[in-house]
């Protein structure tokens, strides 16, 4: 398998890579994650089943958008592929900190620029793409109470359906999402999608962010779920206000967004998760 990959980023990179050394890494996602070398050569190499390539090859996507717009770092792409065993991607290695003390107030300015970056008139993306392994729905809107309530909330709550998983009559929630953003039409922006501390490093003071789930949406929803889960510091919401400050109605909206979120973790995991977006619809429909 190993030296499957290595010849892989041999071929992509026209020139030969040999794997001297190989590190296992802590990851909190579901895939393995190695550190490989080679002489002067580092990368950074993402493991799972064989399934699961349609999800790396969107998250490639996803970062090659990003790194596109010049706004904010993310780790350059190398391949993505499949050996007999496994569905891998490959990443530059960069050996991130999880703090810098200016480093989050750049991460602020940068995130702002990154919303700031594209004239879209649509919500949605040209792909369908992953949140964690969780696919996500990105069919193009020109509306984003019907974008969010259905393909955000909607597709959830039937996923967590087939759970047998149940927070109400779907088509009631769906509807009260749509009516509670129905006034809010705001500017599409590239949005990262998962917009938490455990997927920011900095390199030195710069910033970095991995794991995307991109589309073109509400850029509140970043922010919401910075706030969400080990909130990121103030320097972070700060800096990003200094830039692109956020519109009137953005602490009532940011329970409804990370809804989504929560409803995503109670597929996943359920525990107290369920119980805390079991009380987002609860308050939603009262």
């Amino acid at each position: 398998m190993w030296q499957a990959i290595a010849d892989q980023i041999s071929t992509e990179l026209d020139q030969e890579f040999r794997i001297t050394h190989k590190q296992q890494l802590a990851t909190h996602s579901d895939n393995l994650l190695y550190h490989l070398s080679g002489g002067e050569q580092h990368y950074l190499v993402k493991l799972n089943h064989r399934e699961v390539l349609d999800s790396f090859e969107t998250e490639a996507l996803s970062l090659k958008f990003v790194q596109n717009r010049h706004c904010l770092k993310v780790p350059q792409v190398v391949c993505a592929g499949q050996t007999i065993e496994k569905a891998f991607l490959v990443m530059e290695y960069l050996p991130l900190a999880t703090d810098h003390p200016y480093g989050w107030q750049a991460l602020g300015h940068q995130l702002a620029f990154l919303h700031q970056a594209d004239d879209q008139a649509m919500y949605g993306f040209d792909w369908d793409n992953y949140l964690s392994a969780t696919l996500q729905p990105n069919q193009w809107s020109g509306n984003w109470s019907v974008f969010f309530s259905e393909q955000r909330i909607g597709w959830l709550l039937q996923l967590l359906a087939e759970q047998q998983q149940t927070f109400g009559d779907i088509d009631k929630i769906v509807e009260r999402v749509r009516q509670r953003l129905h006034h809010h039409q705001p500017m599409p922006a590239l949005v990262h999608g998962e917009c938490w501390r455990g997927n920011v490093g900095f390199l030195g003071e710069t910033p970095v962010m991995f794991d995307p789930a991109c589309y073109f949406g509400d850029r509140e929803v970043d922010i919401a779920f910075a706030e969400l889960f080990d909130p990121m510091p103030a320097a972070f919401f700060s800096a990003y206000q200094q830039v692109h400050p956020l519109p009137e109605g953005f602490t009532e909206r940011k329970d409804l967004y990370n809804l989504y979120h929560l409803l995503h973790l109670a597929y996943l995991r359920g525990g107290r998760y369920r119980w805390q977006a079991q009380e987002l619809v609860q308050q939603l429909l009262s």
